[in-house]
């Protein structure tokens, strides 16, 4: 098996997987190495979406052993992946897929998912709580059609709720970044009002802030009366953020719990590559705005423990770590798709 060396850099210690398989919680069908201590560090790079369940696994993963030093920088996905494409960093996290000109080259990567969060549609109106948008006026108020909260369209599936004339600003991502490729791409594909392309990146109306990171966003929310923006539900709940319900596929309005993650989750089609699209899933139950999150791994590594490391973290994830998944506000795999990422997982790093 051919190994790269890696970079290795950071600060947070993380235990390997000690002593036997059994503490990644499964029989042979999980297992994805011998039970063979591993050690050393290893680091990853890449989406802010999923920060919150990977420092919790980290943390948990150091009680299981000391003996691996295990490093995520919560850069934002666009970053993550062209440092994986640079050999910067061992694995990758990213909500978004690979394209053309992101760095990685096709055929040296394989996607393992691990968890699914909500993207929270989240406000800052004073005295305004429940609030209901339909996709078409969300994605009016996103690209700047819809500039004031009083507006008719907001005010049609709000009868009850007296709306101030305070202007709309739009929040956003400043960085590259998955969370930004999820919400337009279900504002593109849900809606025929939305005109301004779907991406890591795009260009957002004028007068719009931007906030690096989950957290940056949550924070120009904050501060910013009249404020919109789409941030994912851990950072959302730990600001205190309040969130709108929205319209979904059934035309039912629901708010981003992970019951209603999981019910999108049902329903959506894995692709051969593991990649898949739980957005605007059918269902009555189900909130539109979902995003995976994935681990991209190289399919070689010149450094054998760097190799062993990364397979024994990765499968943590899989196992032991989607117990702990809920309590970081981020649903766990369904069965059938954690057991195709463990096998993924085996078949990457032999």
């Amino acid at each position: 098996m051919k190994l790269n060396r890696r970079t290795i850099f950071g600060t947070i210690t993380a235990g390997a997987l000690a002593m036997s398989m059994a503490a990644c919680g499964g029989g042979s069908d999980d297992e994805a190495g011998d039970g063979d201590l591993a050690s050393g560090e290893i680091t990853g790079s890449g989406a802010s979406f999923p920060d919150a369940f990977y420092a919790a696994a980290i943390e948990a993963y150091a009680e299981v052993n000391p003996e691996l030093v295990v490093t995520y920088n919560a850069v934002g996905s666009g970053t993550g992946k062209s440092e994986f494409g640079e050999g910067l960093n061992d694995f990758a996290g990213s909500d978004s897929l690979v394209k053309d000109g992101d760095g990685p080259a096709e055929g040296s990567f394989q996607y393992i998912p691990t968890v699914a969060a909500p993207i929270t549609v989240s406000y800052n109106l004073p005295g305004v709580d429940g609030l209901q948008l339909d996709q078409e006026t969300l994605a009016n108020i996103f690209q700047g059609a819809i500039t004031t909260w009083n507006d008719d369209a907001i005010a049609a599936t709000n009868p009850d709720v007296e709306l101030p004339d305070t202007a709309i600003t739009i929040a956003h991502r400043s960085d590259g970044s998955g969370t930004t490729s999820n919400f337009t791409k279900f504002l593109d594909e849900a809606t025929d009002a939305w005109t301004l392309g779907a991406g890591d990146e795009i260009t957002w109306p004028e007068g719009s802030i931007g906030g690096e990171k989950n957290t940056g966003v949550a924070t120009v929310i904050t501060q910013t009366e009249g404020a919109i923006g789409y941030v994912d539900l851990a950072d959302a709940s730990e600001t205190g953020l309040v969130t709108a319900s929205i319209e979904n596929a059934d035309g039912a309005f629901i708010q981003p719990t992970l019951d209603a993650t999981t019910a999108a989750l049902e329903g959506a089609e894995v692709a051969e590559d593991l990649s898949y699209n739980p957005l605007n899933a059918a269902g009555a139950e189900t909130y539109p705005i979902v995003a995976p999150t994935y681990i991209l791994l190289h399919t070689e590594y010149e450094d054998e423990n760097v190799a062993a490391g990364v397979k024994e973290f990765v499968n943590y994830l899989l196992t032991d770590g989607q117990d702990i998944a809920a309590d970081n506000n981020f649903a766990p795999l369904p069965d059938a798709l954690r057991q195709q990422a463990v096998d993924a997982l085996n078949e990457t790093i032999a």
